[in-house]
C-alpha cells in the first residue's frame, strides 16, 4: 500500500513539475535550480492535497458537530493565511534560501566528527525495512521528539512568548494548526529535520510523515465536538483531547493562574502524556485562548496578541524579549 501510494504521488509530482513548474523555472532564468524545484513541487502538491482534504472532509464535520458558533471570521481568515503560507511551501522556500546552507554545514560537521546517520529501518533486516514498519518506527520516534519540543514551548518564558500566539486563537477551527510565530516554527522544524536526518528518514518518508501529521493536527484543532472513546483516546489524539490543551487555564498552566506548563502536549500519540503524567482525559469543551487575554494582569490590562499577521509576529517578538 505504501509503495503504491508513493508511486502514485511520484507520478503526480512528475506530471505537475513538467506541466507547470519546470516551464516557470526556465522562464525566470533559474534553470540551474531544477532539482530543487522538483523537490519543492512535492511539497506544493502535498499542500494542495491537504487543503482539499480540509475543505472536503474536515469542513463538513465542523458544520455537523460544532463545539461553538463562529463569531470571529476575521480571526479565521488570518488562520487561513497562516495555513496557505505553510502548506503551499512559502515558509519552506524562505527556509531553503536562508537557513539550508547553515543546516547542511552543521550536519556535515557532525558526520565528519563521527556522528553518522543511524538508519533505524535497518535494525532488524526483513522486518524494520518493510516500508509500513519503517514508517511506523520513524513516526513514533519523531512524535516523541515533538512531544518534548512542545513541553519546551510551555516551559521556558522566552519560548512561551512565541508559542502563546498559537494559543491565543479563541475561535478554534481546522485552520488553527499553522497559527504560529515564524521563529517558533523555525526552531521546531530545525529540530525535527535534524533528528529525521540523523535517524535516516528517507525524503519520501519524511514528506509522508509531515503530510500525515499536518492532517491529523488540522483535525485536532477543528471546531468539532468529537472524542475517540475510552480506548481510542489513548491510542490517537482526538479533537476533544487537544482542545483541552488550548483551554484557558487548563492546557497552558500547571501550578495555578499565570504559571507555565499544562496538559496534553502530544502531537499524534497520547502515549507520552500518559507516560510522563501530563495527560488529561476529562470529557469537556471549554473556551480556548490564554488567560491574560481575558483577565487583567497586575497593570490592570489584558494582553493584546494582535489581529493581523504582522502585528501578531511583532508582538510575539516583544513577548519573547519580555517587553510585550
Amino acid at each position: 500500500m505504501i509503495d503504491w501510494l508513493t508511486d502514485v504521488f511520484s507520478s503526480l509530482q512528475g506530471w505537475f513539475f513538467e506541466a507547470a513548474v519546470q516551464p516557470l523555472v526556465y522562464a525566470i532564468g533559474l534553470g540551474g535550480w531544477t532539482e530543487d524545484a522538483f523537490d519543492a513541487t512535492g511539497w506544493l502538491l502535498v499542500g494542495l492535497i491537504e487543503i482539499v482534504a480540509l475543505v472536503v472532509l474536515i469542513g463538513p464535520l465542523q458544520r455537523w458537530r460544532a463545539v461553538e458558533p463562529v463569531t470571529d471570521r476575521h480571526a479565521i481568515r488570518i488562520d487561513v493565511l497562516y495555513t496557505l503560507i505553510h502548506r503551499l511551501g512559502l515558509f519552506r522556500l524562505v527556509m531553503f534560501f536562508t537557513l539550508q546552507p547553515v543546516f547542511d554545514a552543521v550536519l556535515g560537521s557532525l558526520r565528519a566528527a563521527g556522528w553518522g546517520t543511524l538508519h533505524l529501518d535497518e535494525l532488524r533486516p526483513g522486518l524494520t525495512d518493510v516500508p509500513v514498519v519503517a514508517f511506523a518506527i520513524y513516526l513514533v520516534v519523531l512524535d516523541f521528539v515533538g512531544y518534548w519540543i512542545h513541553r519546551g514551548q510551555h516551559r521556558f518564558d522566552w519560548w512561551w512568548g512565541l508559542h502563546s500566539l498559537h494559543h491565543s486563537q479563541r475561535q478554534m477551527t481546522m485552520w488553527s494548526d499553522d497559527r504560529n510565530h515564524l521563529l517558533d516554527d523555525i526552531i521546531h522544524d530545525t529540530v525535527i529535520v535534524a533528528v529525521a536526518q540523523l535517524i535516516g528518514v528517507a525524503p519520501g518518508q519524511f514528506i509522508a510523515f509531515v503530510a500525515f501529521t499536518q492532517l491529523s493536527e488540522s483535525l485536532q484543532h477543528a471546531n468539532l465536538r468529537l472524542g475517540f472513546g475510552a480506548i481510542g483516546e489513548r491510542l490517537w489524539i482526538s479533537p476533544r483531547f487537544h482542545r483541552l490543551h488550548h483551554s484557558i487555564g487548563l492546557g497552558h498552566e500547571s501550578r495555578g493562574p499565570r504559571t507555565l506548563g499544562g496538559h496534553n502536549f502530544g502531537v499524534l500519540l497520547p502515549w507520552w502524556d500518559m507516560l510522563f503524567g501530563t495527560a488529561n482525559f476529562e470529557k469537556r469543551y471549554d473556551p480556548t485562548g490564554v488567560r491574560d487575554q481575558v483577565e487583567p494582569g497586575a497593570d490592570g490590562r489584558v494582553r493584546d496578541y494582535g489581529r493581523g499577521f504582522w502585528a501578531q509576529q511583532w508582538l510575539g517578538l516583544k513577548r519573547m524579549a519580555g517587553r510585550g
